[in-house]
């Protein structure tokens, strides 16, 4: 019996770890196709998924149209209107321009 339970405790992280590893590949692509560079995607990607659920990740994903200003895309992102998520992307963006640069912001900074 005890042997079960830890293999059902290690296929709940090994999956776990899968559903983040897709959901953060699916965020990080819906950000480069909002113009963000591949790095600064990469980045509020990991962030974005560790601290937002499923369910608002996807309510970004769905996020569609053409964003050319980072106030465009901050506005979309406020449509959602969900505080966590503006939250979350704000803070996300703030430490990635830290630490990518600002550059990293792609074409939202036109």
């Amino acid at each position: 019996m005890r042997g079960f339970a830890i293999a059902v405790l290690g296929a709940s992280l090994v999956l776990g770890g899968c559903v983040q590893g897709i959901a953060r590949g699916r965020v990080q692509a819906a950000l480069t196709h909002a113009g963000l560079s591949q790095p600064m995607a990469e980045c509020m990607a990991q962030r974005m998924v560790d601290h937002l659920t499923i369910s608002q990740l996807r309510k970004l994903e769905a996020l569609q149209g053409p964003k050319r200003s980072a106030m465009d895309y901050v506005a979309a992102v406020q449509r959602i209107n969900d505080p966590q998520v503006i939250q979350v992307t704000a803070s996300a963006a703030g430490a990635c321009v830290a630490q990518v640069g600002p550059s990293g912001l792609g074409s939202l900074l036109q």
